[in-house]
């Protein structure tokens, strides 16, 4: 019987220590938010779904078409019909200098395209802008050559020397000419025996 009633006793004593112990409490009612577990300096990043993952994600370059011509330049069916299109037939005419005519702009430079748009046949010409040569020796091929002209205030004279006439006909040449903003101000061509000129005037105001 004693035995029994000292067990009870150290039974009450030890309860009675677990209720005097101080519990924390706390206010926070939300559920719980689990750590990473991947590390222990690793952060926890959401995953983006399928469909986002997809449009931000995998999404290709858009791919660039170098054919295309936003100035109305040559395209890869021009320069093919060009090599392939006959010279005419080379005239007295031809050996007199040719005059372009002339532009104004109020822009810093022009933009000089120039290409042989008949058979290309190795035509060159010199190029000079107020008595100053800029290219001495420039072959006209298929393909349009792209030429910063810087404009000094006033007259501006550009002239095309034919330094030959290729394999057949006369020295042919397309030029087209666009302003600092990029419209189009001149569109003409030539043919020059060779020696003669074709000249244009741009009026910078």
């Amino acid at each position: 019987m004693k035995k029994i009633s000292l067990s009870l006793l150290l039974f009450i004593l030890a309860f009675n220590l677990i209720q005097a112990q101080e519990i924390p409490s706390t206010k926070n009612t939300g559920g719980s938010i689990k750590p990473a577990t991947s590390g222990s300096n690793s952060v926890f990043l959401p995953r983006v779904n399928n469909e986002t993952e997809d449009i931000f994600m995998k999404k290709e370059e858009p791919k660039i078409n170098m054919r295309q011509d936003k100035n109305g330049l040559l395209t890869e069916g021009d320069r093919v019909a060009a090599e392939w299109k006959a010279d005419k037939k080379a005239k007295g005419e031809y050996a007199k200098d040719q005059y372009l005519g002339d532009v104004k702009t109020n822009g810093k430079f022009v933009e000089l395209y120039c290409r042989d748009h008949e058979f290309v046949d190795g035509d060159r010409v010199k190029i000079t802008v107020n008595g100053e040569v800029i290219f001495n020796n420039l072959a006209l091929t298929g393909s349009y050559k792209p030429i910063l002209v810087t404009l000094q205030s006033g007259f501006n004279t550009i002239e095309f020397e034919a330094l030959n006439q290729g394999l057949s006909g006369p020295n042919t040449a397309m030029l087209k000419v666009f302003g600092e903003d990029g419209q189009q101000l001149v569109s003409k061509e030539w043919n020059l025996l060779t020696g003669a000129k074709a000249s244009l005037m741009v009026v910078k105001q």
